[in-house]
C-alpha cells in the first residue's frame, strides 16, 4: 500500500490582503460582546465610566462603552433581602434548614438586669436607591450588619431579661426597626427596612434548664392565681346576695311588726274614745264581739238557768260505754 503526501501551499499574498479584515472582525465581535449588558426585571444598572459614576439604567437590553472603559454593577431595586443574625439558612424550602453553630457572638446580648440572653432575628430590606447604595457608603450591606446588631444590643440593654423573653418581644422588634430606619436615614445608604423580626429568644444554653424550671413556677403561680380569682369570683358574690336577701327579709319583717303595731295601738286609741264616749254600750259590744270570736271554739255548749233549783236538769252527757265481756 503506497502512503501519498498532501502538501498545502498557502498563498503569502493572500495572508497579507485577508489579516487586516479577520483581525478587525474579531475586534468588533469582542467590542460587540463586551458592550451588550442585560438588566433583569428586578433590577437597576448603575454603569460606572472610568471610575466614575455615569448614569444609571433600566431593565432589559443596554450598550455600553467596550474594553472595559465602562462598567456596570447591577442592583436588586424591586426584590426584597434579608440579613440573619445568630443563625444562617443552609437550605430553604418547605422545611428550611439551619445552621446556628459559629454565630454566637453576634447573638449572645447582656440585658437590662445584666443577664445574657440568645437573640437570633431577621432584617428585611429592600435598596431604594441604587446611586446611594454604592457611593453614599462603603459596602453598605457590611454597614447595615453592623448597624443592625448595634441597635439590637441597645434596645435589649434597655429592658430586662423577661421583657426579651416574653411580653416585649414585638416591642423590641418594633423599636429596632425605627432605630435602624433613622441611621439608615442618617447615613444616606439607600436602604428601607421593611421588617424586623426576632426569630428567636432563648437564654444560654448553660443556664436554660434553670430558667425554664423558674417559668414553669411562674406559669404554676398564674394558674394557681386565677383558680383562686375564678372561685372568689363564685363564692363572693353568692354571699352578697345571701346578706342582701337576709337583710331585706328582716327589713320586710322589721316593716311588717311596726305597722301592725302602729295599726293595733291606733285602733286602741279608736275604742277608748269611744268608750269615753259610752261606757255601757262600748262595754256591752266588746262583750258580745269577744263572746263572739270565743265561742265558735268552745265546742258543745250548755246554757242552763241559775234560778232553775227545783227542776232536775237532764243533761245530753254521753256517758263511756262498759266494755262488754
Amino acid at each position: 500500500m503506497e502512503d501519498k503526501n498532501y502538501e498545502i501551499n498557502i498563498n503569502p499574498d493572500w495572508i497579507k490582503k485577508y489579516l487586516g479584515k479577520i483581525v478587525a472582525g474579531l475586534i468588533v465581535i469582542v467590542a460587540i460582546g463586551s458592550s451588550v449588558r442585560t438588566v433583569g426585571p428586578e433590577e437597576e444598572g448603575v454603569v460606572i465610566q472610568l471610575g466614575q459614576y455615569n448614569r444609571t439604567v433600566q431593565p432589559g437590553l443596554n450598550f455600553m462603552l467596550p474594553f472595559g472603559i465602562e462598567k456596570m454593577h447591577k442592583i436588586p431595586v424591586q426584590r426584597q433581602l434579608k440579613q440573619e443574625f445568630g443563625f444562617r439558612t443552609t437550605s430553604a424550602s418547605q422545611r428550611s434548614d439551619y445552621a446556628k453553630s459559629g454565630f454566637g457572638d453576634e447573638s449572645m446580648m447582656l440585658t437590662g438586669d445584666l443577664n445574657l440572653t440568645d437573640v437570633e432575628w431577621v432584617v428585611q430590606y429592600r435598596i431604594t436607591d441604587s446611586y446611594k447604595f454604592l457611593f453614599r457608603v462603603r459596602n453598605a450591606e457590611k454597614t447595615l450588619r453592623d448597624m443592625s446588631e448595634s441597635v439590637m444590643r441597645k434596645v435589649v440593654g434597655d429592658r430586662t431579661v423577661n421583657e426579651v423573653l416574653t411580653v416585649g418581644r414585638q416591642e423590641v422588634a418594633s423599636s429596632v426597626e425605627v432605630l435602624l430606619q433613622e441611621m439608615c436615614d442618617e447615613y444616606e445608604n439607600g436602604i428601607r427596612i421593611d421588617q424586623v423580626v426576632l426569630q428567636d429568644v432563648n437564654p444560654p444554653e448553660p443556664v436554660k434548664p434553670s430558667f425554664n424550671a423558674v417559668n414553669q413556677a411562674q406559669q404554676e403561680r398564674e394558674t394557681l392565681i386565677n383558680q383562686a380569682e375564678a372561685e372568689y369570683n363564685r363564692v363572693i358574690p353568692r354571699a352578697r346576695g345571701e346578706a342582701e336577701e337576709t337583710i331585706q327579709l328582716a327589713e320586710a319583717f322589721s316593716l311588717n311588726r311596726v305597722n301592725r303595731a302602729i295599726g293595733e295601738a291606733e285602733r286602741f286609741n279608736a275604742l277608748y274614745d269611744a268608750y269615753v264616749k259610752a261606757p255601757e254600750v262600748t262595754k256591752q259590744r266588746i262583750y258580745l264581739e269577744t263572746m263572739e270570736r270565743i265561742l265558735p271554739k268552745i265546742g258543745n255548749k250548755i246554757i242552763v238557768d241559775e234560778k232553775g233549783n227545783n227542776v232536775l236538769p237532764l243533761l245530753n252527757i254521753d256517758k263511756v260505754k262498759a266494755p262488754t265481756q
